[in-house]
């Protein structure tokens, strides 16, 4: 199936309306205990079993508009169903919390075995987004490697030592607006090492 294009804020709206209705739900229902089925479950647990099913159906939803999913996009659902699956079954908040971890060690691992081999696998996917010379894609792959990496390691950080309420946040609002700053932080890269369009200044 050929990829459909279909309105940004839409696409958007799909893609961060699961983790904004997670927050507000955990916020509604975080002091809460449902008696469920003979068990008690926390308002984190209840809204993660409702996060999977809203991100299997936004990411289905997707798929059917556009006729595609990033590996991203496909890494991410696994990891949630997988994990938020666990911390449901299990009635554990911490497969749930480990999940962000998972995944940016998941992708910077793939990044850096790209590195090892001397290639940039995020000119593979980024190459119509951010236009850039070889060098360019080299050095910004390597530094979204490590930044990859210490997400991991600061998500590990708060949820191990601070509250769940803590670790909400954090995940809603700390991980985005980190990663919003990372890439305006690469203005002076990518004027550096972006393609120039050499055809404009021709008569």
């Amino acid at each position: 199936m050929a990829e459909k294009k279909i309105n940004p804020i839409l696409k958007m709206g799909l893609e961060l309306g699961p983790i904004l209705l997670f927050f507000v739900g955990f916020s509604r229902m975080k002091d809460q205990t449902f008696h469920i089925l003979g068990h008690d479950y926390s308002g984190f647990i209840v809204m993660t079993a409702v996060f999977i099913v809203m991100i299997v159906a936004t990411t289905g939803l997707l798929w059917a508009l556009t006729g595609k999913l990033s590996r991203m996009q496909l890494m991410t659902l696994v990891l949630v169903v997988v994990m938020g699956g666990l911390s449901v079954w299990l009635n554990d908040e911490r497969f749930m919390k480990m999940k962000p971890t998972l995944l940016y060690l998941a992708f910077g691992g793939i990044l850096g075995f790209g590195l090892l081999q001397g290639k940039s696998y995020l000119s593979a996917v980024m190459d119509e987004a951010l236009p850039l010379q070889p060098e360019g894609w080299m050095i910004l792959t390597r530094r979204l490697t490590a930044f990859f990496f210490a997400l991991a390691i600061a998500n590990e950080a708060v949820w191990r030592l601070m509250s769940t309420e803590a670790w909400v946040n954090f995940k809603t609002f700390g991980l985005t607006a980190a990663l919003f700053v990372f890439f305006m932080a690469q203005g002076g890269l990518l004027e550096r090492h972006g393609l120039k369009d050499d055809a404009g200044g021709k008569d």
